[in-house]
């Protein structure tokens, strides 16, 4: 299908940069991963430097440590902390680039489009990569012209959560504010919804703008970007509705600037988050949060459930990272082994004991990965351990969630397009401008966008 949620990364060239990524043809002596024999038995050599990526837990580190041993001598260097790509794109121009990149999902469009990274039908043929094992919506977002870019892992999708008491007292339930029906998310966000006095203390239901429109055009049948990644749709019919909904969630409650203040206010990732303090009805969330809220408040009364189309069925908009290989790359075999050990069924599965090791240790549950690769995530489902209710409900729409995903798809405007769209709901969430024209103007500058990057990638 279409669209994905992930922040871009918007960033400054340098001017080496903007040479260098102007056409498609990159790298230091025309280097490729084509060609390369792909024997995963080969002994490798050399070194393997990774930009953007950091063994920060036993999640990692367990990943990190089988990707050394099927490596061999190769040394392998991590360049933690996220992806820089300002630094990424200079090392290209350079002509030095690291051996891999872990990169968002979202911009391996046009960095493959601008001959940063390269193709890796090879590399998945020679390593036996099982690319149909992987999640379909994160597959599409790093397929560019016909060939896979990246090799995606870990997918982030949404849940509904909300406050069980706060329903209760509210007399609404859980299925009135999953999205399948906005007309009784509408009525729950006023019933949920306390302002007395004058001053906002319960956010009823928080629409999770801008970031999350996508879901809800979803939703509602629409589609903001063509499945070629070359027709925007921003000012659809779907895309009017859905924003004019979510907007009108906020202004009920006082408008988005109160709902945001007192949203920001409150101790997220502590004992006193939004639903242990009964200050937040609903919203939809990342499923990560879930094992937050266990954590730091596994008494607090929550319920969760997917988020909803309008014909009820389970939808989630999928993002995450995936491993690319960079042109001009000196060591583009140990790159690919890499990748595929990474997000190897084996490899997950021990990263998954570790997981569940460290938390059986806590005595707490372990409530999964979401690993973007399917076959990984039903074995590591089965080391799942009950955490009682709600957690088990949690656990269990989570997975629902995650086989009904959709993502934008690949193109080489990736990070103008998702601009332009955050840049509608914005002028409409602070007043500046009606939802209709606010994205009639953000179809014409996402649409010149692809255009313009279309134009040069099909000519080059």
């Amino acid at each position: 299908m279409f669209a994905r949620k992930s922040t871009p990364i918007v960033v400054g060239l340098s001017a080496a940069a903007v040479v260098v990524l102007s056409g498609c043809a990159v790298g230091t002596g025309g280097t490729t991963a084509k060609g390369v024999d792909y024997d995963p038995n080969a002994k490798l050599t050399g070194s393997l430097s990774v930009m953007g990526f950091g063994a920060g837990d036993e999640i990692a580190t367990a990943r990190v440590d089988l990707a050394k041993i099927a490596l061999g001598d190769v040394d392998v260097s991590l360049i933690e902390g996220e992806l820089d790509m300002q630094q990424f794109l200079s090392s290209i121009a350079s002509g030095k680039p690291p051996e891999l990149v872990y990169a968002d999902r979202a911009q391996i469009g046009s960095l493959a489009a601008r001959g940063a990274i390269i193709p890796l039908d090879d590399c998945i043929e020679g390593e036996g990569i099982a690319t149909e094992d992987y999640v379909p919506a994160a597959i599409e977002q790093v397929t560019f012209d016909g060939s896979i870019y990246g090799i995606p892992e870990f997918n982030t999708v949404q849940l509904v959560m909300a406050n069980g008491d706060l329903l209760s007292s509210a007399g609404v339930d859980i299925s009135d504010v999953d999205g399948s029906d906005p007309a009784a998310m509408t009525e729950a966000n006023a019933a949920l919804t306390d302002s007395s006095g004058g001053k906002l203390s319960v956010i009823g239901v928080d629409s999770k703008l801008p970031e999350f429109l996508p879901l809800w055009v979803a939703a509602r049948g629409g589609q903001l970007l063509s499945d070629d990644g070359r027709t925007a749709s921003l000012d659809s019919e779907e895309a009017v509705d859905a924003l004019t909904w979510a907007t009108e969630i906020y202004e009920a409650q006082g408008g988005f600037s109160a709902v945001k203040s007192f949203r920001d206010s409150a101790d997220f990732f502590g004992g006193g988050n939004q639903f242990a303090s009964s200050t937040l009805g609903a919203m939809p969330m990342e499923q990560w949060y879930l094992n937050v809220l266990n954590d730091v408040s596994p008494d607090a009364s929550l319920e969760f459930t997917t988020v909803k189309d309008d014909a009820g069925e389970p939808i989630a908009y999928a993002s995450g990272s995936a491993w690319a290989i960079p042109a001009g790359t000196d060591n583009p075999q140990a790159a690919c082994r890499w990748a595929r050990t990474m997000t190897a069924v084996d490899t997950w599965t021990a990263a998954a004991q570790a997981r569940l090791d460290a938390r059986t240790a806590e005595d707490k549950p372990f409530t999964g990965i979401l690993t973007a690769n399917a076959a990984a995530d039903e074995k590591v489902k089965d080391m799942v351990t009950s955490g009682g209710e709600p957690w088990d409900a949690g656990v269990a729409a989570m997975y629902e969630a995650n086989d009904h995903t959709f993502s934008l798809p690949a193109n080489p405007a990736d990070a103008e397009f998702i601009n332009a769209l955050q840049d509608a709901v914005n002028k409409v969430l602070n007043g500046q401008a009606e939802p209709e024209a606010a994205l009639a103007d953000a179809q014409d500058t996402a649409q010149k966008a692809l255009d313009s990057a279309w134009a040069k990638f099909d000519k080059d």
